[in-house]
């Protein structure tokens, strides 16, 4: 029985289980960022994204806040707060037939939070790097 990638992927954020998404995401999985031009190609381009997003996002005032759900799409509106800073933004997330990511889009709102999650995921990515 397939599982609900949905559940999967609310589980591995809340556990901040970087390893988890070896399992979750398509070996072909796309990665959208709101701060790079170009679409990210592959699971371990995707994975590092991710992971660098656990750590900018992963504070204790991140919630989805609502979820639409369809059968091999979803989106997860969530909202937080950084320096200050109130951030309003949306997961687009699609999904292949064997419940694998195959493309992850992240959508941010104000400007403002995008310069400074822009900021925050350069310093992350280049530390990974």
């Amino acid at each position: 029985m397939q599982t609900d990638p949905i559940a999967t992927w609310h589980r591995i954020l809340k556990q901040h289980d970087v390893q988890g998404l070896d399992g979750l995401l398509a070996n072909d999985a796309v990665f959208h960022s709101p701060v790079v031009h170009r679409p990210q190609v592959g699971k371990a381009i995707a994975k590092m994204y991710l992971a660098a997003a656990f750590k900018v996002f992963g504070n204790e005032s991140f919630r989805y806040v609502r979820e639409l759900k369809a059968d091999r799409d979803a989106i997860l509106e969530f909202e937080l707060e950084i320096d200050g800073i109130s951030i309003n933004g949306v997961d687009m997330i699609k999904w292949n037939e064997v419940g694998e990511i195959t493309e992850f889009k992240v959508m941010l709102r104000p400007l403002k939070a995008v310069n400074l999650i822009h900021e925050k995921m350069a310093a992350m990515l280049q530390a990974a790097r």
